[in-house]
């Protein structure tokens, strides 16, 4: 009686273990699940004043979180979450890496919303050339382990530059295997590193042996401060734009309406697709959101014969919206301006 009694114990000890283990213990597998929808009234102020305007423009993210078994299962019974790997996540970077590229896009699409904003709002402004922004470090760089993805680099053998094009033009008229010396920016911190450059397999050239891009940054007298804490990544730029946009102007544009939405921004004001739109949908859907920006792309041909299932951010959206049964009307945009129409249209 008393070794049942203590393999009882036991199996209850097993049991118990494994399904905290289930529940608790992370698999190398992620979890994407609709994120918070976040009034830009809280992020961002123009020379230092508050929105106080009727209705709202929100800001849509995708929640991440490391699966667990349950999450797993979790994931699997809902319509609105998915279960990726870490290769699919990140591309292969690592943590740091894949960081240092959100912050850089988040970066890039708060200059392009303010840009954008300006321009509207017919306010004068300057770009300003601050370096090139690493992209990327390829392994037979001599640089390699000395540069990291998110630093910028400002100057070459002591000479700053007006562009990329300038800095790469430089470069290229160096000899391989020149040792050449760059200041760059890591962490907030200039620092300096040494090493030979390489003959580039795209145009047999010197080079770094870097990607890279411009890192660039507005200069104008009107202050827009965009607080966005540790949300990454590009997707937000339209709804920074119409925000900013809101505040530069007075105009209450949004009609006392709560509006949420998605999609990049880039220099023309053109609106681009993002990923997970589905679950920024319920996420919108479930903070009682009026109505969704979504961004109406053009797939290309070649896009459409390799994934003939591909549809538009458009379509996804207003599929998932059909799922939600929500009265959340779906607005295609392929501009700015088509959002700035739809408002002033807007009953």
């Amino acid at each position: 009686m008393q070794n049942k009694k203590w393999w009882k114990t036991l199996s209850v000890i097993l049991l118990g273990t494994l399904l905290a283990g289930f529940v608790i213990v992370p698999l190398p597998y992620y979890v994407e699940a609709p994120g918070a929808t976040i009034d830009l009234k809280d992020m961002i102020t123009v020379n230092d004043q508050e929105d106080k305007e009727s209705g709202s423009f929100s800001l849509t993210s995708v929640g991440i979180r490391r699966a667990t078994g349950f999450g797993v299962v979790s994931a699997l019974m809902s319509d609105f979450k998915d279960v990726i790997s870490e290769e699919e996540l990140t591309g292969g970077a690592t943590n740091e890496e894949y960081n240092q590229m959100q912050k850089y896009y988040m970066e890039s699409s708060q200059n392009a919303a303010i840009e954008q904003a300006l321009k509207l709002a017919n306010i004068p402004y300057t770009m300003e050339f601050k370096g090139v922004y690493v992209m990327g470090v390829e392994k037979n760089s001599s640089f390699y382990k000395k540069l990291s993805v998110g630093d910028t680099v400002t100057k070459v053998d002591g000479m700053s530059f007006k562009s990329a094009e300038e800095f790469m033009e430089y470069v290229k008229g160096q000899a391989v295997g020149q040792v050449v010396t760059i200041t760059f920016i890591h962490d907030g911190k200039e620092e300096e590193a040494s090493g030979k450059l390489i003959e580039l397999s795209t145009d047999k050239k010197p080079g770094i042996g870097i990607t890279l891009t411009d890192h660039t940054e507005i200069a104008t007298d009107t202050e827009v401060a965009i607080n966005s804490g540790s949300i990454g990544g590009p997707s937000a730029g339209l709804m920074f734009t119409l925000e900013i946009y809101e505040q530069l102007t007075h105009q209450n544009i949004r009609k006392g309406k709560k509006i949420a939405g998605t999609g990049t921004i880039n220099s023309a004001g053109e609106v681009g697709r993002i990923g997970g739109i589905d679950k920024k949908v319920a996420s919108a859907d479930e903070a009682g959101m009026n109505i969704f920006f979504a961004p109406d792309d053009t797939i290309s041909d070649e896009v459409k014969k390799e994934n003939p299932d591909i549809k538009t951010n458009y379509e996804e959206a207003k599929a998932a919206a059909k799922k939600l049964n929500t009265s959340m009307k779906i607005v295609p945009v392929k501009t700015v301006q088509d959002a700035l129409e739809y408002l002033e249209n807007m009953k």
